[in-house]
């Protein structure tokens, strides 16, 4: 973690991103649709002075299909209602957001299969404990 460059696409209450800034990432952005929940994230990015935690209000599909940036940490981890994951794994390979070498953790119901991931997306590691499956992924640049 130290010194990566992270993505939390779909943050929520933010532990994600935190803890990796708390880890010694160099930065974190971390993309939420709800202007209230960005709000309160704000407000705890400037209650803990992470000056290396940005948030912006954007849907996380539009946001990864008209932005750039390399990322070496990616966490994929949407509503399990909706079916946003496979999209998500999709644009972050599609459009080039993730570095040569990237760690994508990855949160689905436990009761639903992964999709179809990126060729050069290895699972390394993976479980599932109540209702919730998490995975790691380690992505390689395909030649």
């Amino acid at each position: 973690m130290p010194g990566a460059q992270c993505l939390d696409l779909f943050a929520g209450s933010g532990v994600l991103g935190f803890e990796a800034a708390s880890r010694g990432a160099a930065s974190v952005l971390l993309l939420e649709k709800q202007m209230n929940v960005c709000a309160v994230l704000k407000s705890n990015i400037q209650l803990l002075e992470a000056d290396n935690i940005q948030v912006e209000q954007q849907d996380s599909l539009n946001w990864l299909a008209k932005s750039s940036g390399l990322y070496d940490v990616v966490f994929v981890d949407p509503p399990y209602n909706d079916d946003l994951l496979a999209n998500a794994c999709r644009l972050l390979e599609q459009n080039n957001h993730l570095a040569d070498e990237a760690y994508i953790y990855i949160e689905s119901a436990s009761n639903q299969d992964l999709p179809d991931l990126p060729q050069n997306w290895q699972i390394i590691r993976g479980k599932k404990a109540g209702q919730v499956g998490y995975y790691l992924a380690l992505r390689k640049k395909q030649d």
